[in-house]
């Protein structure tokens, strides 16, 4: 017998009251955190805002942030 039919039977025997703490507990479990989430992709949520990143912008950080960067051998 599988797990869904198992359950569903141990279910349906009990009291309405212990249903719906069943349903609380199956609502909890399915908030945790590790639980598995669709995860949203970042352009997603900054589309509104109009900002636009082109290759230059990327290539211009990158210079910005490594140019200090020692390039002697260690």
């Amino acid at each position: 017998m599988s797990i869904e039919k198992t359950v569903l039977e141990k279910l349906l025997k009990l009291p309405v009251e212990k249903q719906k703490e069943v349903l609380d507990f199956v609502e909890t479990l399915e908030k945790k955190p590790g639980s598995p989430r669709h995860r949203r992709s970042l352009k997603g949520l900054w589309a509104d805002l109009g900002a636009e990143i082109s290759p230059e912008d990327i290539a211009d950080a990158r210079r910005e942030m490594w140019g200090g960067f020692p390039r002697g051998n260690f």
